[in-house]
């Protein structure tokens, strides 16, 4: 049925089986590949993206499947295609140099390397006629391959001069002391001048949620009382949740906006976006009580389920921006469509709601965003507010339901590992919330998918896709997953849970730590020394997986009260402390987790005896804003087998669920009452 089939056909990748019947003579990242460019002379020309890329399917259509360009490109390069969600490895290693060669970078990402795999050019998105201050893609071709074989010894100069760049961009991070509570404060201070005062949000357009640092404005209004911080978050939470960014009728948000107010999405959905933004909210519903922020997480975890959940249990990867080969057209609504599906009054009143127009806001079409208050609303059409808001509601469904009808976006259906700890976080911080044991069985369900899959013979692997695990871990599955597994723990107290942290934290160690310099590498130590110099120090769209063990080391002190875990985390702390105060918001999750170590946090022990009782502690505990603690359950069967000593040896009162409260080295009197535990958190 296809004129052209490559390499790729055998492969597990959704991004790569796009590109299988393209007339490219496509190979998969391997030796290979490399070894044919290296036998024949050839350079190679290297093409990363990912499947739910909207500029990744608009260069697919103008250049792979143009056969006159994949000539080209079969005659003079060896071509490799790699899937960046998949590979990460290789995507931070030739990203980092297009960006250190032109000052942006993003997907599609188009490098041209030695058969060695050196980079000597490279950039994003070429399109196939010159436009946008960018040559024509087949004319850079040629003009690539020229230069590899006719300017030989200005090459090797040039390749010097990258290599010592890079060495330098390379160089190790040196900090010597842990910044103190008001150095830190004065670094979260300074994150203020970045804040879009009008729209919410970090920055002008593009928007991206920046959700680490919203977490850090949380924690300063905690600590301080600053309402500054509370209200920059709040009002980017409700900008973005009645923006475009949000979808308006199925829950989940998108990557990011195009414009400074959040209308107008970039319309993919990453798994890892709405774990983030879903954990976020629920952090605001526990600061402010505000249900609105939990019922965008729970409709978020809804879109999760329905669509981001495979029957094992393990999440799936995005959803694409394009369908019908039209980027957003799945979302996308005219006003005539809506009135024909909904009642005159309903239709007018979805229409005025979501701010629908005849001729459309956005190029000719409708994006649904809250362009009215439901107090408006009423007042405009007559009704109360609840009234609206039950119209509003019963519309919603409707036109999901018809929506449901559309052609959908592509599923990336592969798992990784990484984003599925960050995805178990927040069903975890949703559990914790409200006992709904949906949540509960979606948690259970995936680690046991991670267990079945992902994790053999003591060894994490990172992706999961059409019944194949392969490629060893990375750090950031390490430090996400393990992550996700003492959120776990904590919503249901299951101690395998717990031991499981345990092991992969010795593994992660073991694998990625730097004996020399400290910090952790990306990839295990025992690879390639050429590719060991990546170290994921800094947030992007996801944590710092640096960062994240940071956090994991000085939870699982608490947790076990083993001292390496401390010295870890102390050293941590250390090495990056500095780099932080002067970059606050490359480092926020860093500064989250630094705040989890100053506040020396509280230790939570509960004796379980009764359900009813510990239920009632855990909705104390976990429906308030307590970033910095840890709590641990004790059962007849358990007796806190991984309790810190200072825990050890307690007994339950009269036989009823009992808790203490423990800061520092002193711990409270035990309490059976929630009033009595209310007093003690409140005065902590």
């Amino acid at each position: 049925m296809h004129k052209y089939t490559n390499r790729l056909i055998d492969e597990t990748s959704p991004y790569l089986q796009q590109h299988a019947h393209n007339p490219v003579d496509w190979y998969p990242w391997g030796d290979e590949a490399l070894s044919l460019a290296r036998e024949q002379n050839k350079p190679i020309l290297l093409s990363i993206g990912y499947s739910a890329c909207h500029w990744c399917h608009v260069m697919e259509k103008e250049s792979f499947e143009d056969e006159e360009t994949a000539q080209l490109m079969n005659r003079l390069f060896v071509n490799i295609k790699v899937d960046r969600e998949e590979r990460p490895d290789i995507d931070q290693r030739y990203m980092e140099f297009v960006q250190t060669l032109t000052g942006s970078g993003g997907w599609p990402l188009t490098v041209f390397l030695t058969p060695d795999g050196e980079p000597f050019y490279g950039g994003t998105y070429f399109p196939p006629e010159d436009r946008y201050g960018k040559p024509a893609f087949k004319k850079l071709l040629v003009m690539v391959s020229e230069y590899y074989h006719k300017n030989r010894q200005q090459l090797e100069e040039n390749l010097d001069k990258i290599r010592e760049i890079m060495a330098r961009q390379r160089r190790e991070i040196k900090g010597r002391h842990i910044p103190d509570t008001e150095a830190w404060s004065q670094a979260v201070q300074r994150l203020t001048q970045f804040y879009d005062a009008l729209n919410g949000g970090m920055g002008q357009a593009p928007k991206f949620p920046a959700v680490q640092v919203f977490s850090l404005f949380l924690r300063k209004f905690a600590h301080h009382g600053d309402k500054q911080f509370l209200r920059m978050a709040e009002h980017t939470l409700q900008r973005m949740a009645n923006g475009g960014i949000y979808d308006q009728l199925g829950g989940g948000f998108a990557r990011y906006a195009v414009d400074e107010k959040w209308r107008v999405p970039h319309f993919e959905k990453m798994l890892y976006d709405n774990a983030q933004l879903a954990s976020l909210y629920i952090d605001a519903y526990r600061l402010t009580q505000n249900p609105f922020y939990l019922q965008i997480a729970r409709e978020t975890l809804d879109f999760v389920r329905r669509e981001l959940t495979a029957p094992d249990g393990g999440f799936y990867s995005s959803l694409d921006a394009d369908s019908e080969g039209q980027e957003g057209k799945f979302y996308l609504w005219s006003k005539d469509e809506i009135l024909k599906i909904l009642d005159d009054e309903t239709g007018r009143l979805f229409c005025a709601r979501f701010g629908i127009t005849d001729g459309g806001n956005f190029e000719g079409s409708n994006i649904l965003f809250v362009s009215k208050s439901f107090d408006e609303l009423a007042a405009e059409f007559k009704k109360t507010p609840e009234e609206i808001e039950a119209l509003i509601r019963q519309a919603r469904k409707k036109m999901l339901a018809e929506r449901e009808q559309r052609i959908r976006p592509g599923l990336d259906y592969k798992t990784l590992t990484s984003w599925n700890g960050l995805m178990l976080s927040a069903f975890a911080a949703a559990y914790q919330v409200t006992l709904n044991p949906t949540y509960a069985a979606v948690i259970d369900k995936n680690i046991d998918f991670v267990r079945r899959n992902l994790y053999q013979s003591g060894r994490l692997l990172h992706v999961y896709s059409k019944g194949q695990s392969k490629i060893d871990a990375f750090v950031d599955d390490y430090a996400y997953l393990i992550q996700g597994l003492l959120d776990a723990y904590e919503a249901l107290f299951d101690e395998h849970y717990l031991q499981m942290a345990v092991e992969l934290t010795r593994r992660a160690n073991d694998l990625f730590w730097d004996k020399r310099h400290g910090g952790y590498f990306f990839e295990a130590t025992g690879k390639d020394q050429a590719k060991r110099h990546f170290k994921s120090e800094t947030d992007a769209s996801q944590p710092s997986p640096t960062a994240v063990m940071l956090h994991n080391q000085l939870r699982l002190f608490h947790f076990t009260g083993e001292q390496l875990y401390l010295q870890t985390a102390e050293q941590l702390m250390r090495k990056y402390g500095q780099k932080a105060l002067e970059n606050p918001y490359a480092f926020a999750s860093f500064l989250n987790a630094l705040d989890f170590y100053l506040s020396q946090p509280l230790e939570i022990l509960i004796l379980k005896e009764d359900q009813q009782r510990f239920d009632a502690f855990q909705k104390l505990i976990f429906r308030r804003y307590l970033p910095n603690k840890v709590v641990l359950v004790q059962t007849a069967s358990s007796k806190a087998s991984m309790g810190r000593p200072l825990l050890q040896g307690r007994e339950s009162m009269e036989g009823k669920t009992t808790a203490f409260v423990c800061h520092g080295q002193s711990c409270s009197l035990p309490v059976t009452t929630v009033d009595g535990l209310k007093q003690i958190l409140e005065k902590n």
